[in-house]
């Protein structure tokens, strides 16, 4: 891709050095269309209005070529020379500022942060590892090379990097600000927000750390303070631009997860009036299940949708969106249309390989046999606390989490990623696909070290457990995959599966946009129906190789009979039985997952059929799923 936009720059050049000015300020567009943030096209479209005489024009392009890459030497130098020309002194003053300083900076660190700027991350890489190596306590270059390695989702090297920075230079704010960031992204939500609180000790009103504590504060599932604090960004801020549609967007998402519906719907409709294809917004409007859209919506959405140059992921929020809209209003043909679009844009997006789940699969089945585990016998950390609730996304885990959540022993946490993270850590992951790549390795762990692994799960999940309750809950259906690590560490855990008929379970996830990435499997109806069919073969095998360790809990089956099905959970749990527990939808507490609002309500019978009513259009997934169309029970 980068050779193309550097071909095209090169063009652009050899006209405008062959006085063909016209000619390369189109080639220049065609570039823009393809590369609307590379900086040095708008340097390079400066060089070009200065030919033709234009200074107003070559002003405007140099400042966007700066804004984008503030480290382009030959800009400032143009833009102080243009603004003296035009008697600007003191914007000719503020650019001589900039270009002064980056001639006092390393000739390989402007060059190096420069490409950073454009995307150019291999050879920014080389030139940085080539001026350490003569000069390795440099900390600005560490840290450009720290974010380099972020960007490249080398985020062990990136942490370990600026560490050494803070290290040699405790005061530098922007490199601990990069630690921050670089911690939450790793999933280290608590020692993120450590970092930024002292940031803020330092500059309280900085719009950055303040952001950035929001942030952390969301990853570790307290969204109360963030309610007030995004309300305090807000304030005496003009009601339109992309900041404030941001915030008015992360504020409903807060206000979502607490319960707050009305305000939620009110905050995003205000990131829609200050961003009015804002995406995001639309399909978080959508992804509260429960909100209804007017016909007005529809048509913003159809015309949202066909305006030229919508961004990929605009497009996939807006499918989704408007093929929920249309769900509503009972058009089913179109509604799917929509469903499709949108799926079949995030999955060209995506990376997800259905033969890598399957490999996994059988490569866990072949390393943890029943022998293993009577070896292992009284392995890991013995506390009881955690309930695993893990599945397919869609199967009903929410409303589980949600019944067991309102015992007055058990506190809901969300979707905790230290599992997965351990096993990657051990084993290694597939970056397409985040499965574990080598589980044999799981086979090197002592019984301290697995029981040292069991107690830092314990101390790590200590931070979501607020409420001081003796039993937790962990549900990221991902775990289904790492049963075999939870057993080795956690012995004593409760697991129990939540499963829902695959139809209904497929159709679900095919109309649900996800976060992040490893929930890829959902966007097409073979990867879908692949998936299940891993899932139904590994919980077997689990199954025969753990006999009773995981309770099967039949999302239909807890509808039709909610009584039974509270009892069997708690029963599992070893838990009494308690009435609130029958009366789920009125427990208060913060929910992460797209089935937040539904779970508030009294138990319906809805998503059972739901699914017939696009049978003509789920051909491909009920063909694909073949025998687990029926064999998912046994």
């Amino acid at each position: 891709m980068n050779g193309e936009r550097d071909a095209l720059l090169r063009e652009a050049r050899d006209l405008r050095g062959q006085q063909r000015v016209a000619d390369a300020l189109a080639t220049l567009a065609r570039l823009e269309a393809l590369h609307p943030r590379f900086s040095r096209l708008f340097q390079e479209r400066g060089h070009c209005h200065v030919l033709l005489r234009d200074g107003p024009a070559a002003i405007d392009a140099l400042r966007e070529a700066v804004r984008l890459n503030p480290t382009l030497p030959a800009s400032w130098d143009m833009l102080e020379r243009l603004h003296r020309l035009r008697g600007d002194a003191a914007q000719a003053d503020a650019a001589g500022r900039q270009l002064a300083m980056l001639k006092q900076l390393p000739a390989e660190i402007v060059v190096a942060n420069s490409l950073h700027a454009d995307g150019d991350l291999a050879p920014a890489e080389d030139i940085l590892r080539d001026y350490l190596r003569e000069d390795a306590g440099n900390v600005g270059a560490l840290r450009l090379l720290a974010r380099i390695r972020a960007d490249r989702d080398d985020l062990d090297e990136a942490e370990a990097l600026l560490s050494v920075v803070l290290t040699r230079a405790p005061d530098y704010d922007a490199a601990r600000f990069d630690y921050a960031m670089v911690l939450l992204r790793g999933q280290k939500p608590a020692p993120a927000r450590r970092e930024v609180e002292r940031l803020l000790e330092r500059d309280p009103q900085n719009r950055d750390y303040l952001k950035q504590y929001g942030a952390a504060c969301i990853a570790l599932g307290d969204h109360e303070p963030v309610v007030d604090l995004y309300a305090r960004l807000l304030a005496d801020q003009p009601p339109f631009g992309e900041e404030v549609a941001d915030l008015r967007l992360w504020r409903a998402n807060a206000l979502k997860v607490t319960g707050r519906r009305a305000e939620a719907i009110a905050d995003y409709r205000a990131s829609l009036a200050a961003r009015p294809d804002n995406g995001v917004a639309w399909f978080s409007l959508a992804n509260l299940k429960t909100y209804r859209f007017s016909d007005d919506d529809v048509a913003r959405l159809r015309a949202a949708l066909a305006r030229p140059g919508l961004q990929d992921m605009d497009r996939v929020y807006l499918s989704f969106a408007l093929g929920k809209a249309l769900e509503d209003l009972g058009d089913y043909q179109a509604s799917w249309e929509q469903y499709a679009r949108g799926n079949a844009a995030r999955r060209a997006l995506g990376r997800w390989r259905p033969e890598v789940a399957e490999a996994c699969a059988e490569r866990l089945m072949s390393v943890f046999t029943a022998e293993v585990f009577a070896e292992r016998a009284g392995w890991g950390a013995t506390d009881p606390a955690p309930i695993f609730i893990l599945g397919l996304p869609r199967s009903g885990s929410t409303l589980f989490e949600q019944i067991l959540a309102s015992h007055s022993r058990v506190e809901g946490t969300q979707e905790l990623t230290q599992i997965g993270r351990y096993a990657g850590e051990l084993c290694g992951l597939d970056p397409d696909c985040g499965l574990p790549l080598e589980p044999e390795a799981l086979l090197r762990l002592t019984a301290t070290e697995a029981r040292d692994l069991g107690q830092r799960f314990l101390a790590e999940t200590q931070i979501y457990r607020r409420l001081g309750r003796p039993v937790f809950i962990d549900k990221m259906p991902n775990n289904f995959w790492h049963i075999g690590l939870i057993q080795l560490i956690l012995p004593r855990a409760t697991i129990i599966d939540a499963r829902r008929e695959p139809m209904a379970c497929g159709f679900s996830n095919l109309k649900q946009l996800f976060g992040g990435t490893h929930q890829e499997f959902t966007y097409g109806e073979g990867d879908m129906a692949r998936y299940y069919r891993v899932y139904l073969d590994l919980m077997r095998h689990w199954d025969r190789v753990l006999p009773g360790r995981a309770l099967r809990v039949s999302y239909e089956e807890v509808v039709d009979d909610l009584d039974g099905g509270v009892r069997r959970m708690l029963a599992h749990c070893g838990l009494p039985f308690e009435p609130a527990c029958l009366a789920f939808h009125q427990t208060r507490r913060s929910i992460r997952t797209p089935s937040s609002e539904q779970v508030r309500q009294p138990i319906g019978r809805e998503g059972l059929t739901q699914w017939r009513r696009y049978a003509p259009w789920l051909a491909p997934l009920r063909d694909a799923l073949g025998d687990a169309a029926t064999g998912y029970r046994d």
